[in-house]
């Protein structure tokens, strides 16, 4: 059985992800800061509790995911906070580019000779802000055109192995993602995408020819949408 690894599994894409994978037949070691054997309830997920935007524990994970056989690693996890930048403090700025940059470069390096001997599969879950400047974005959109350059380097850099690697850059995507921000997706389904879109192109890009692999994967909402939340 083909074993994966999916970071932010506990909810949002990373769940439906690992909802999908297990449907699709692998063994999956879910991680997250909260995630439980019970949020699957499946003979072929792993829990394990990390909380990737701190340094040590991090290490530690990658200590034992160098010791596996991998077929996938998915690096879905991630969390955004847009204000201006000067209202950002440094622990704020130092936890988002550990979670959504550091952790996701460590995590591949202690999986990379795996994945390779398994010609299998590296998929960076980044976002629509990877490829844009949006204002009050600035930390969280360098975190992610960070990610996408280092996935698009490293499919360069191993292109001699049989390792496919994908950058995912979802739109907005209905999520608890957006519980503490002052805005959330749009009720109009045509407005958003759901977490079930993201798990559908992941589906695609692991069973594909093996031959082809899609580099890039943007997914966008059919119209523009976003909702504001009222103050409390």
């Amino acid at each position: 059985m083909k074993k994966a690894v999916v970071t932010g599994a506990s909810s949002g894409i990373g769940k439906a992800i690992t909802q999908r994978l297990l449907t699709l037949g692998y063994a999956v070691t879910g991680v997250s800061r909260s995630i439980s054997y019970e949020a699957f309830n499946h003979a072929n997920f792993q829990a394990v509790q990390v909380d990737l935007s701190e340094p040590h524990a991090t290490k530690e994970l990658c200590e034992i995911l160098k010791k596996e056989e991998l077929f996938l690693l998915i690096n879905a996890a991630g969390f955004g906070k847009f204000e201006p930048h000067e209202e950002l403090s440094a622990d704020i700025i130092e936890n988002m580019t550990h979670l959504n940059l550091t952790a996701p470069m460590l995590l591949t390096n202690a999986c990379l000779r795996s994945l390779k001997h398994n010609s299998g599969y590296l998929i960076n879950i980044n976002s629509i802000e990877a490829l844009r400047a949006s204002k009050f974005a600035a930390l969280y959109s360098a975190t992610k055109a960070g990610l996408k350059a280092f996935g698009d380097a490293l499919f360069e850099e191993t292109r001699r192995s049989s390792l496919s690697i994908t950058n995912i850059n979802p739109d907005m995507t209905e999520s608890n993602f957006y519980d503490a921000l002052r805005f959330d997706v749009s009720k109009s389904d045509n407005e958003k995408l759901l977490a079930s879109d993201i798990a559908d192109a992941v589906e695609h890009i692991l069973t594909m020819r093996k031959g082809a692999v899609v580099s890039e994967y943007t997914i966008r909402s059919l119209q523009f949408g976003i909702q504001k939340k009222t103050k409390r």
